[in-house]
C-alpha cells in the first residue's frame, strides 16, 4: 500500500510515524513550549532535526491550536508561524505535513513543495477541496470532527458513533475522488477527541477494523488525548492534576494498538519511544 504525495511514494506496508510540530503558543499538548514571539524559529527548527533523528518517517507542522475551545487563528498569523518552519523542514529529506483548513494556507506550503495536507475539517471550507484537487499529487489526510473546535466538546456526538463517523468519512473520500484525486493520495482520521465522550473514542479503536473495510489507510492520533488520561488515572481528581508528559505512556500504548488493529500511520508527540514499542511490536510479529 502506497501513500502518494507530492515528493514522496510512500510505503505504508509497513506503520510510519508521523512527529508533531506545534507552532502554537496554546497547544493542550506541549503548551508553547516550541512557539516564539521574538523572531526566532531555532528551537522549532531543532525540535523537527531531533523527531527525525528519533526516528519519525514524517513531520506535521501546525500553527493554529484545535483544542476544544482554542480560537480561531487569523490568516496571517498562521502564515507567519508556518511558512519559515516549512522552509525549513521541507530540506530535511522527510515528507511533510501541514495542519491546516485554510485554503490560502494550503496553496503557499504546497508551493514551498509540503507534500500533505493534514485538516481537521476534511476539505469542508470553502476552496479547500479545489485547491488540493488541482494539486497534482499531494497526499490528503481527511479528518472527522464534530461542530467545531469552539463548540465539538459541549454537546458531544450521540449513538452510534462509528456508523457515523465511517459514513462521513467514506463520503469525503469519494467526493474528492470525484473532484479528480486519486484514491492513492488519501488517508482517512476518525477524529479522537473531536465531538466525541470517552467511551466513543475508545468504541473508534474497538472498531477499526469496520474503517479498514472502506479500503483506505488510516491514520491514528491518539497523542496525549484526555480519554488516554481519564482511563489510566486512579480517580478524577487524579486525571485532573496528571501532567500532559505523564500521557506519554497511555499514549504508546494506544498507537500500538491502533497499529495493532491495521493504522498505517501514527500521529505522536513521543517519537523515540513509538519507535521503540513498534520495533518490539514488530519483532513479536
Amino acid at each position: 500500500m502506497i501513500w502518494q504525495t507530492s515528493r514522496f511514494q510512500i510505503d505504508l506496508s509497513q506503520p510510519r510515524v508521523m512527529g508533531i510540530v506545534n507552532v502554537t503558543p496554546d497547544s493542550f499538548s506541549d503548551g508553547g513550549k516550541y512557539f516564539t514571539q521574538n523572531g526566532s524559529f531555532s528551537g522549532i527548527f531543532a525540535h523537527c532535526e531531533q523527531l527525525i533523528r528519533d526516528g519519525a518517517d514524517l513531520l506535521d507542522i501546525g500553527g493554529e491550536s484545535t483544542r476544544p475551545g482554542a480560537p480561531p487563528v487569523p490568516l496571517e498569523e498562521e502564515l507567519a508561524r508556518v511558512l519559515p518552519v516549512v522552509r525549513h523542514a521541507v530540506k530535511l529529506g522527510v515528507p511533510l505535513s501541514v495542519d491546516t483548513y485554510k485554503p490560502e494556507v494550503m496553496r503557499a506550503v504546497l508551493d514551498l513543495g509540503v507534500d500533505i495536507i493534514n485538516d481537521v475539517w476534511a476539505l469542508r471550507q470553502p476552496g479547500a477541496k479545489q485547491m488540493v484537487a488541482e494539486h497534482p499529487s499531494c497526499g490528503v489526510c481527511l479528518m472527522h470532527m464534530h461542530r467545531e473546535p469552539q463548540t465539538m466538546q459541549m454537546a458531544p456526538m450521540e449513538g452510534d458513533v462509528v456508523l457515523q463517523v465511517l459514513s462521513f468519512l467514506e463520503r469525503a473520500a469519494r467526493d474528492l475522488q470525484a473532484a479528480g484525486v486519486d484514491k492513492a493520495r488519501i488517508v482517512l482520521d476518525v477524529g479522537v477527541g473531536f465531538g466525541k465522550t470517552v467511551a466513543q473514542n475508545f468504541s473508534l479503536l474497538a472498531r477499526q477494523h469496520e474503517f479498514l473495510a472502506v479500503g483506505y489507510p488510516l491514520l491514528a492520533a491518539w497523542s496525549r488525548k484526555s480519554s488516554l488520561a481519564a482511563v489510566s488515572s486512579t480517580s478524577l481528581a487524579a486525571m485532573v492534576q496528571m501532567d500532559i508528559a505523564d500521557r506519554m505512556v497511555p499514549s504508546v500504548a494506544a498507537a500500538l494498538l491502533a497499529v495493532d488493529r491495521g493504522a498505517r500511520v501514527v500521529r505522536v508527540h513521543d517519537v523515540r519511544e513509538t519507535v521503540q514499542a513498534l520495533k518490539v511490536w514488530a519483532a513479536a510479529r
